[in-house]
């Protein structure tokens, strides 16, 4: 059960949050700026504080997580309740070098925006648990379409 919940708390999230395909950057804070310009969120929602939210996380530590992810997300939460929360999947133009544990350019990025813990951590142990999957990782390389990325989401819940 816990794995549903988790799986369609991911797919909400993501059809929520959106897909932004040929973002450009050379690095994280650059694609980050021009993102943050894209995205879909609440008017409650300052684009430069989650800008500047965005690159103080990452200023800490890499969020590349390696195959080419990375999973930018806030220090603390920054969504104010838990109707706002989303994920924005981001397809990047140019794979960019954000210090992977692979070492490899990170071309697709999962950016978590959450407003409480709980979730976020939910989210996280969900999406690594999709990231496990050669199916999954291979939709991701091919750009997929929300509509191909919720399908195979819920494909564990069979």
């Amino acid at each position: 059960m816990e794995e549903k919940d988790t799986n369609q708390l991911l797919a909400d999230l993501i059809h929520k949050g959106g897909i932004i395909k040929d973002a450009e950057g050379s690095t994280a804070k650059e694609v980050y700026a021009n993102v943050c310009k894209m995205m879909n969120l609440p008017d409650s929602m300052n684009r430069e504080n989650l800008y500047n939210a965005l690159c103080a996380r990452e200023d800490i530590l890499s969020t590349a997580v390696g195959n080419a992810i990375a999973l930018p997300h806030a220090r603390a939460p920054i969504m104010k309740d838990d109707e706002e929360q989303r994920i924005v999947v981001v397809y990047l133009k140019e794979p960019i070098d954000m210090s992977a544990p692979d070492e490899r350019k990170v071309s697709t990025m999962f950016i978590l925006l959450t407003s409480n813990s709980q979730t976020h951590l939910k989210v996280l142990s969900g999406l690594v648990e999709q990231f496990r999957k050669p199916s999954f990782r291979k939709l991701l390389e091919n750009k997929a379409t929300e509509v191909q990325l919720l399908n195979e989401i819920k494909e564990l819940d069979k």
